[in-house]
C-alpha cells in the first residue's frame, strides 16, 4: 500500500483529482482562505512526487502536476487501512459503528443496501 497522506497534502491531492493536471498557481487558487505561499503548496507537490501519488510534466517555464493514484483508489486503501487498524478487518464491524454513531434509520441504511446492490450489477 502506498503511503498515507498528511492533511496538507490530501488537501492538494483533492484540488489535483478535480483539475486533473494543474500547476502550483492553479492549485493555490482552489485553495480555501487563508491562502499558503507559493513555496509551502511546491514543497508539497514534491513530497507528493516523492510518495508517488503526483507526477509532473514541462510546461512553458515551469510545470504541470497530475496525480498518478486516482482519488478512488486511494480512498480504497484509506477505507481498507481504517478497517483493519480499528475494526480488526471486519466491514460488518466497521458499517455497524457508523450506523450507530450516526443514528442513522432504517430508510438511510436501506437506501445504502440498494447503492451497494447496484454496484454489483
Amino acid at each position: 500500500m502506498k503511503k498515507q497522506l498528511t492533511k496538507a497534502e490530501e488537501q492538494i491531492m483533492q484540488v489535483l483529482w478535480d483539475l486533473k493536471e494543474t500547476s502550483v498557481k492553479e492549485v493555490i487558487e482552489k485553495l480555501p482562505e487563508p491562502k499558503p505561499a507559493y513555496n509551502t503548496v511546491s514543497t508539497i507537490i514534491r513530497i507528493l512526487e516523492t510518495k508517488e501519488f503526483v507526477g509532473h510534466k514541462p510546461k512553458g517555464r515551469g510545470y504541470v502536476y497530475y496525480p498518478i493514484i486516482d482519488k478512488e483508489t486511494y480512498s480504497n486503501q484509506s477505507l481498507h487501512k481504517l478497517m483493519n487498524g480499528y475494526f480488526d478487518g471486519s466491514f460488518k464491524s466497521m458499517v455497524s459503528f457508523f450506523v450507530k454513531e450516526n443514528k442513522m434509520d432504517i430508510s438511510e441504511l436501506e437506501s445504502i443496501l440498494q447503492e451497494v446492490n447496484k454496484g454489483k450489477k
